[in-house]
């Protein structure tokens, strides 16, 4: 994907209107883009900022149909989820991972109530299973998991789920989109919807951010796919809405692996504030969260609160034998999760369902909201499918249920650290031979190599996109990312045609950022 190319297209291409044109590169917006060009229409991505800035690349890094979901009592949402996280794990096997967990229990009754809840989410998985739950004793919990506190322990039961990258699998359906023929654009802000002279949406007005050219897209179909910002957009078709959006602030703490060395994570099933914690080897680190704190403020930067990472400390401290602190946490980040408002308890999170919301208004716009990353596949065709069902698109079958994500390799060797570029690893290795085989910082695993490919291949515009979504190293060591920023902005603005100026900003701009990620 090169910038100028994309750009380019678009010029060629301002005559005539697009079939479909989505508002938001995240992973609802993405998951649309790869669907709507795969069936075959002429399909606009635009996003406002870089892809998947905002909630998307901020998970828990899961893809699974949700044990707490299940103690809700929500089974379709699992079942949708369950059927999801197999189409995932099949369609990009190179981002994916067959992750088990441990529940430690310290009960006969938790033994009963989590050993025949986790039978239960093994046959809601059917044939899509990776791998049958168990109960193990509490001498071989202890012997896998020493690093969990013995006292009043009973045992264990150990279930499956999927673990993933979740920018790198969204940077990957950009790419697929891309090599369906959707043109996908960031730092191109929407400013306002188009309409005709019966007030049916026409397309979007638009700004491209880096040359500042101002765009008017026309376009058969407009969709919104924005995540927390749902509502901004729906007040530019209808200036006068009630609310949708009920956003929850989540976050995490990264920490070293000698916490928990083993590759088996721990979900702890219960917690103060009725949610469940994971804490998950992820590369060579531990990604502990999550919290559920409702908020009045969207922010594309949310920072975590005192409380939230002393909770998740004091909770991870209860079942380790060695507590982390805050000298221990390498970064916190936090997401908002795009929730739909309960109308009857509108202050409320925790109950509200993670399940989509597909709605098309009066003059024509569909707009997507809820959801989570492991529905993103089904969340794009059920908003393509009602489209056609209202007549505004031709009627063309969803081709997505079985369809590879850019770089899929099955014979992907996982211990080979660049899997996550799954076919592209080649081209990578191949650019090492030129002497770019340079580790950046001894605390990181990224080359010189890696580097040069993603500016190449993946569209960054900042200093940040490297660090943050490209590569993961903001997300696994925030000052460590910090000292090899200079050297990686010197990196991009060789490969971008950027001056000294532009380093410096961008090194600048980075430092003040990697403040909402340190304690």
């Amino acid at each position: 994907m090169n910038r100028s190319d994309l750009l380019s297209r678009i010029y060629d291409h301002s005559r005539k209107p697009w079939d479909i044109i989505i508002i938001g590169g995240g992973a609802t917006g993405a998951g649309i883009a790869l669907d709507a060009a795969s069936r075959g229409y002429d399909t606009l991505l635009l996003e406002q900022e870089d892809f998947g800035k905002g909630t998307s690349s901020r998970s828990t890094k899961l893809i699974h149909g949700g044990v707490r979901y299940l103690a809700q009592g929500n089974l379709t949402l699992v079942l949708e989820a369950l059927m999801e996280r197999g189409i995932i794990l099949k369609n990009a096997p190179h981002l994916t991972f067959n992750q088990q967990f441990l529940v430690p229990v310290y009960s006969l009754w938790e033994v009963f109530k989590y050993t025949a809840g986790l039978k239960i989410y093994d046959l809601l998985a059917g044939k899509l299973s990776l791998g049958k739950s168990h109960f193990l004793r509490r001498a071989e919990v202890l012997a896998r998991m020493p690093e969990l506190k013995p006292e009043g322990l009973k045992g264990g039961v150990i279930y499956h789920d999927g673990q993933f990258d979740d920018s790198r699998l969204l940077i990957s359906l950009i790419r697929s989109a891309h090599e369906q023929g959707c043109i996908s654009l960031n730092y191109c802000k929407v400013n306002g919807l188009l309409k005709d002279t019966s007030g049916k949406i026409s397309g979007v007005s638009a700004r491209e951010k880096e040359t500042g050219r101002d765009f008017n897209f026309e376009g058969r179909v407009v969709i919104n796919a924005t995540g927390v910002f749902a509502d901004d957009v729906m007040r530019m078709d209808e200036p006068v809405i009630n609310r949708t959006i009920r956003p929850s602030q989540g976050i995490h703490l990264v920490l070293d692996r000698k916490f928990l060395r083993g590759e088996t994570a721990v979900m702890i099933p219960k917690t103060d504030d009725g949610r469940v914690l994971f804490i998950i080897p992820w590369y060579d680190c531990l990604v502990a969260g999550t919290t559920d704190t409702p908020v009045n403020e969207i922010s594309l930067e949310p920072r975590a609160l005192d409380e939230e990472i002393t909770f998740i400390l004091n909770t991870a401290g209860e079942y380790l034998a060695k507590a982390p602190t805050k000298e221990d946490i390498l970064t916190v980040f936090a997401g908002l999760r795009p929730l739909i408002a309960h109308p009857s308890n509108p202050s409320s999170t925790q109950e509200l369902s993670r399940r989509h919301r597909i709605s098309i208004s009066a003059s024509g716009m569909v707009t997507v909201e809820g959801g989570k990353w492991t529905t993103y596949r089904r969340m794009a065709q059920d908003a393509l499918d009602k489209a056609i069902k209202k007549g505004l698109l031709e009627d063309r079958k969803c081709l997505t249920h079985n369809f590879p994500i850019s770089g899929a390799n099955h014979t992907v060797d996982k211990s080979d650290r660049l899997h996550i570029y799954g076919s592209n690893i080649s081209a990578i290795k191949e650019l090492m031979k030129d002497g770019n085989e340079k580790i950046l910082h001894q605390l990181l695993p990224y080359t010189k190599a890696e580097i040069i490919w993603l500016c190449r291949n993946e569209m960054p515009g900042k200093l940040e996109d490297i660090l943050a979504r490209r590569t993961r190293a903001l997300y696994l060591n925030a000052h460590a990312s910090l000292e090899m920023a200079p050297e990686v902005a010197s990196i991009m603005a060789k490969e971008m045609g950027f001056d000294k100026e532009w380093e410096k900003k961008q090194v600048d701009e980075y430092r003040e950022l990697v403040k909402n990620y340190v304690v």
